[in-house]
């Protein structure tokens, strides 16, 4: 079995990696939610994500399709 791609990935890593992939405009686009889309930042971010699972699970996805 390969290794978890996301094993010691913290979820401020991914975002902020993302981030500096896609810029928060396009990150918004692919990934449709406000603390993307209406003053992002990576703190707010963070907070949405750790209490929204389904939320957490799009993000995570789009970066590992990245990887």
């Amino acid at each position: 079995m390969p290794p978890d791609p996301l094993h010691g990935k913290t979820l401020a890593m991914i975002v902020q990696h993302l981030v500096d992939h896609f810029g928060w405009d396009d990150l918004g686009q692919l990934i449709n939610i406000n603390c993307f889309n209406s003053n992002p930042s990576i703190k707010s971010s963070l907070s949405f994500l750790r209490k929204t699972p389904w939320a957490r699970k799009k993000v995570e996805e789009l970066y590992l399709s990245i990887l």
